[in-house]
């Protein structure tokens, strides 16, 4: 059966190609129409919206970056080649950190400190409070990865082809791996490994500590969808269309399931659920154990963000201009 349109449908905002974030009953997402919103869960009514317009001589930029709340303060990047810090009650501005180009990579904070990519081919730490540089790290390539940190490491990929540790206090490399294309897939940590997708169409795992692989699973094309991992078991999408279940000790296959095109968004489980959106305007609700659709609700264009699983609700945008609510 397919699923009730819960409440709202947000509209009509630009391409929605990010993942809300949600805190203390708002949803906080970005547009291709250069807008961050704030959200009203409840009522779907409109809080707020920014402009991510570096100054009156910079032209805006679309909001391709996933929102992090932490403290009070939303961060995302903007196509504009910022990275922005605003107040999640007022929407004010607290501060803006240039870097050299776009910035579609999603923030991670941990420890005060704001992580992230961007097309200038850098990872930053930025002071959370402040919009202080702390360090970069260049790479060889444009970084539309997000990090993912554990451990006082932080994991990036990057369009050099490498996935990166990096030392979160001092902005040192801890190691690198070669994949065989560009690494754009976010990381996922379970166990002290990593797991990601790549260009080379390959889903990798990485011990964590060591940058030693352990096994590789070949797919139908590229692997930009960052994988989620539960039970046991890791979810990815495909530019073949498919999403994939694999065992995460061993590297086997233990099911796909085939969408009508590719697949960019990240999967998110929950309550034995895989939830995924695909390119060919339809958001997934796969059974996680076989594999089998439970069912599937269709927007008017591609849904290329990550949906989210917030108190039995999903939320989930579209290029479409609407932020879904479904249950």
């Amino acid at each position: 059966m397919p699923p009730e349109l819960q409440k709202y449908a947000v509209y009509a905002l630009g391409k929605i190609q990010t993942s809300p974030a949600i805190a203390d009953g708002v949803a906080f997402v970005g547009s291709d129409d250069n807008y961050l919103y704030a959200v009203d869960l409840e009522t779907g009514a409109k809080k707020w919206r920014f402009l991510a317009r570096p100054d009156e001589a910079m032209p805006p930029g679309p909001i391709q970056s996933s929102a992090a709340v932490a403290d009070g303060t939303v961060y995302f990047g903007t196509v504009a080649n910022h990275m922005y810090a605003l107040d999640t009650e007022t929407g004010e501005e607290k501060w803006k950190f240039n870097t050299g180009s776009a910035v579609l990579s999603s923030p991670a904070i941990a420890g005060g400190t704001v992580y992230f990519g961007s097309w200038d081919n850098n990872i930053y730490a930025v002071d959370a409070d402040t919009g202080t540089e702390i360090w970069r790290f260049q790479t060889g390539g444009k970084v539309w990865s997000s990090p993912a940190l554990a451990d006082g490491a932080l994991y990036i990929g990057s369009d050099d082809g490498n996935l990166y540790s990096i030392d979160l206090a001092s902005g040192e490399e801890n190691w690198r791996f070669a994949a065989g294309d560009w690494v754009s897939s976010t990381p996922a940590l379970s166990g002290g490994t990593v797991y990601f997708g790549s260009f080379d169409w390959y889903i990798y795992a990485v011990d964590a500590a060591t940058g030693q692989e352990k096994w590789r699973f070949l797919t139908g094309g590229p692997v930009h969808s960052p994988p989620a991992i539960a039970n046991g078991v890791l979810y990815s999408g495909s530019h073949d269309g498919n999403l994939y279940a694999v065992d995460i000790a061993t590297g086997q296959e233990k099911w796909r399931f085939a969408t009508g095109k590719k697949i960019k968004s990240s999967p998110a489980v929950a309550n034995g659920v895989v939830f995924v959106g695909s390119h060919d305007r339809h958001l997934y609700a796969v059974d996680a154990e076989s594999g089998e659709e439970i069912w599937r609700f269709k927007t008017a264009d591609r849904v290329f963000g990550s949906p989210v699983v917030h108190e039995g609700v999903v939320y989930a945008g579209s290029d479409d201009g609407h932020l879904y609510t479904l249950e």
